[in-house]
């Protein structure tokens, strides 16, 4: 989660029906792999690694973020979680990016540093915000230099050398609803930059919620359309 989203939802991300979906969602797609070791790049607030920690067998979980003034660790139950402001090298099996990359300028160099120091075999983990004429004030405020469609995110990922294992759109149910807002909102005049987080009513919260997770099973069919593009990659054993 984005530093600047924290305090958007109370400080309650397990609960909130986007982080909860989306944090399923991911953990579908990587508790199956069977790591033990994940290096989580952007970590933010660390809410996606904390799932990771919680929910699968890996148990040193490195959170990379140049937002974080120190280092430090945590133990929990045996588990290490450290936090660290830079890295030179990692021995992960699985790297996480979770909207990183809309937030790099040279966002192919930037992978491309992280599939360098990846061990052959690594798994990557990315999602970005998918499709450019969904662009809006949010974008603006927290600081992104595009979205993308799938194949522009599959052509970044293969350009540094990894193979796709999976691809995909998610929070594809809710699409038409976020693209009817934008669009109106783009046709009304454009808004002061601000984040679309907020906390919802505990109803309103179930029922996205519900639906996204409904959706969880079905979504790696998806290669029409979503709020999120999704890749799983490896790069190549030696």
């Amino acid at each position: 989660m984005d530093l600047k989203e924290a305090h958007l939802t109370d400080d309650d991300a397990n609960s909130h029906w986007y982080y909860r979906s989306k944090s399923e969602m991911m953990l579908a797609r990587v508790a199956r792999l069977g790591v033990d070791r994940v290096l989580d790049i952007g970590s933010g607030s660390a809410f996606f690694a904390r799932q990771i920690m919680n929910r699968t067998q890996a148990t040193e979980i490195v959170c990379l973020d140049s937002g974080y003034e120190a280092e430090s660790s945590e133990q929990h139950g045996g588990k290490t979680i450290s936090f660290v402001p830079e890295i030179r090298h990692s021995d992960a099996e699985l790297m996480v990016l979770m909207d990183v990359l809309e937030h790099i300028e040279d966002d192919r160099a930037f992978l491309e540093h992280f599939v360098t120091m990846a061990r052959p075999g690594t798994y990557f983990f990315i999602t970005v915000p998918a499709f450019q004429f969904l662009w809006s004030g949010h974008d603006v405020y927290l600081e992104h230099f595009r979205r993308y469609r799938l194949s522009q995110i599959r052509a970044v990922a293969t350009d540094v050398g990894l193979d796709i294992h999976q691809s995909h759109y998610f929070f594809g149910t809710l699409f038409p609803v976020a693209a009817a807002l934008r669009l109106a909102e783009r046709f009304l005049g454009s808004s002061p930059p601000s984040s679309d987080m907020r906390k919802f009513g505990d109803m309103t919260n179930a029922l996205a919620y519900r639906i996204c997770k409904a959706e969880i099973p079905i979504s790696r069919l998806n290669m029409i359309a979503g709020l999120s593009a999704v890749i799983l990659a490896r790069k190549p054993p030696a």
